[in-house]
Order: C-alpha cells, then structure tokens, then sequence
C-alpha cells in the first residue's frame, strides 16, 4: 500500500516507521522543514522513543520511508492517510482546531478516489462525521461512502514507549459506514502486529466499536476516566494527612478489593492526554459535574504542594527552591503541562528564588522554556521532586548542599537517604 501520514510528531512518526516496517511504502507530510530534513537524512528529530532511530535508519536506507511538506507528493494516489496533527485545548475546554482544519483542507485538495482517511488525533464527539467529512468532501469534490471512505481510530500509546504499546493495546475503530469501518479494521490488522492477551475477556486486536462517535467518545472516556481517579486519590490524599493517615497504605489495601483500582496522588497531572482529554468531553458535555471537579482538584495541586512545603520549611520569601524535574513524567522528555510550571509560579509568588534541574535537559532547553537551570552540588535551602526521573531515588543531601526541607510529590526518594532533613511526602502525615 500507499501510505500517508499527516505530522510526524512525537506519534505519527513512529507510526509511519510502524507501517512502513510491514512492507508498506510511506510518505509522511509535516510543515517544519527541519524535521523533514532530518527523517530524510535517518535522524529522528526527538531522541528518547525507544527503538525509533535504529528503524528509521533502515527503513529511510531502505526506500521505504520518506518524508515531505509537499501534501500533494504524499497524499495523491495514496491508498490510505493517516491523520495525526496536534488539536489545541483552551482552560474553559473550547478546541482550537486550526492546525486540523488546515490539514484537512490540505489533504483534501490532493485527496483520490480510493483512499481511506484515517483520524487518529483525540477529537470531541461528533467532529469526524460533522467537520472532517463536509470539509474534505467540500475541498475534494468527492464524496464520502462513494469516492472515500472515513473513520476515527485513536491513538492510544505513551511516548517513550509507543512501539510496544502498539503491541499491547487493542486498536479502537468506529467509521461512518460498514464499508469505511471495514475498510479501517483490515488497515490495522495489516500493520500492526498484535500480543496475545489470554488475560483479558476479548482478545487483543482490532476493535470495531459500532460507530465513530462512539470510538471518539471511547478515548475521551478512558481519558477523563483517569483525571478524575487521580483527582480522588489527591483529595484522599489532602485529607489523609490531616487525620495522621498515610493515604499509600489505604490505597494498597483498597485495592486489594478487585473492584476497587485507586491510582497514586502527586504533585501534577501532565502530559498531552490527561491535562487536555477531559476538557474536551466537558466541551461536549457541560453537565460533567464530577469531570469538571476532578480536573480543577488535579489543577490545585502545585499550589497545594507549594503550601504544604511553605508549611514545613517556614516562610520561603528570599529562599532558594529547587524543582527536581523539568518533565511531566519521569524519564521523558516532554513539559506538555508539565507541573513544573505552575510549581514555579507558586514557589515564586511566596518569594522564593527558584531554579529546576532536570537530568533530560541542557542548560539552555531549560532556559528557552523559561526556567532557571540548576546543578547538583549547588546550595539550595529546599527542593521538590516534581517528576519521577529513576536518577532522583538515589539522590541524598550531600547532592544538594545546605538543604533543611525535601517535598517528594511523587512518592520517589527514601527518606532513609535523608536523615536530619525535613522529608514530607504528599499524602504522608
């Protein structure tokens, strides 16, 4: 097959090596002409996906991969285009779909008779069937169910990690009529190779979901579904340390019941899903009382983190605090709503002179994204483990000199490590 793929971000790139690793030939269009340059060169343009720059090494020496800003060179003739391009939330939850409509006006003026579009991006409920499908059909002169067909598939991986959770997880499939959906499935099972899961009640594999509003409503449902989890485990948390109760021994024991899954506490919520996926629902459902709740709860808490360390370290005003991780999940480098940011604006509306240090980030990264670089080995007065990086768990004091006070929000460091510190954990008395 001819295979498009529009952006070649963080997921669509690994997407487009996952097709063209099954002998298909790929295309994929992005409009910065860098990343461009570098997949044609075989240089992946963001290091740290696992297993990315050996395969896309081969396939680019191979002739199978290739990249372009040119929307015709790619999307013209194409059997299938693969649709990845970022959609933008704002805090009263309204999409920003400008990225997206210029891509499917794009596509849609190169598009063939023939080609299946495929929507992977995380979309509110009702876009595939009443934006994409008038607008390409507007742009293209063709018509959906008879020229093209149409569907909604989302992607449903961690980056970091994505080649093996393409393994992992069924892939979620709704189209706009039994052919298109049909059309999708076969796609799927013939580029990506599934594990077995014995464990689970439906095997892994392909999953035709009836429509695609309903896998539209599938990833906003897992998504949100784990916002407000989190949001539960924080509040569980808050209180727990007021009472003298460590809220990780409640949470191992309840969820030694099956029916009970807690997830952890801590100090963010970040990333392109958890944070944005939520506000998308409560844009197509303002009566989400209990979603709205949760993502304001997960949004309270570096400022609740900046309090409880303002509490045990006395007032912060002309002090140094450092903020232990720059990314917003521990051995990746990624700051999509990352805590670090509205840590930083709390620790310095008390005063505090604050620096971040991140093993992932050089000096200069961290300064482009507004934060004031630190090293281990200089003086600081208290720290705060904002994001889990595994180099965190053997820090000690001697790392971090003149330190009284260490707030761990992710549950990471041993307070072994840190005798005759002040070391507070959220969600521990």
């Amino acid at each position: 097959m001819h295979i498009a793929v529009i952006a070649l971000g963080k997921i669509g790139l690994p997407l487009a090596v996952q097709f063209a690793e099954q002998g298909h030939q790929v295309i994929g269009v992005d409009v910065n002409e860098r990343t461009v340059g570098q997949i044609n060169a075989g240089t992946e343009p963001f290091p740290g996906e696992a297993h990315l720059q050996a395969k896309l090494t081969a396939l680019v020496a191979d002739g199978r991969l290739r990249a372009t800003t040119d929307y015709r060179e790619a999307v013209t003739g194409a059997d299938v285009v693969v649709v990845v391009v970022p959609l933008f939330v704002d805090d009263d939850a309204r999409p920003d779909f400008e990225w997206m409509d210029a891509a499917t006006r794009s596509l849609g003026s190169c598009l063939t008779p023939g080609a299946l579009v495929l929507y992977e991006t995380t979309l509110p409920v009702g876009t595939t069937r009443t934006r994409w499908k008038p607008m390409l059909e507007a742009v293209s002169g063709l018509t959906e169910g008879v020229d093209f067909d149409l569907a909604f598939s989302p992607e449903r991986v961690l980056t970091g990690r994505i080649f093996a959770d393409l393994r992992k997880y069924p892939k979620i499939v709704g189209g706009l009529s039994p052919a298109g959906t049909a059309r999708a499935v076969a796609f799927y099972e013939s580029v990506l190779d599934f594990d077995p899961r014995p464990d689970l009640s439906r095997p892994n594999g392909v999953w035709d979901v009836g429509s695609a509003e309903a896998a539209e409503l599938t990833k906003l449902a897992e998504t949100t579904y784990r916002d407000v989890n989190i949001g539960l485990a924080n509040q569980f948390a808050r209180y727990a340390a007021t009472t003298g109760i460590d809220v990780y021994e409640v949470i191992t024991a309840a969820n030694s019941q099956p029916f009970s899954h807690i997830h952890q506490p801590g100090i963010a919520v970040g990333g392109h899903c958890i944070p944005v996926y939520p506000r998308l629902y409560l844009w197509n459902d303002p009566d989400a009382t209990v979603v709205r709740a949760a993502r304001e709860a997960n949004a309270a808490m570096p400022e609740y983190s900046a309090a409880l360390l303002e509490r045990e370290h006395g007032p912060l005003a002309g002090a140094t605090i450092l903020i232990l991780g720059a990314a917003y999940r521990g051995g990746v480098k990624e700051t999509a709503f990352s805590g670090v940011f509205p840590t930083r604006d709390s620790l310095a509306a008390r005063g505090a002179r604050v620096v971040v240090h991140d093993p992932l980030y050089r000096d200069d990264e961290l300064v482009a994204l507004g934060l004031s670089p630190y090293h281990l080995g200089e003086p600081v007065d208290a720290a705060i483990v904002q994001a889990d990086h595994a180099e965190y768990r053997t820090l000690t004091p001697a790392d971090l000199p003149g330190i009284r006070t260490l707030l761990d929000g992710r549950r990471l460091t041993d307070p072994e490590l840190w005798t005759g510190i002040t070391h507070a954990v959220i969600g521990r008395p």
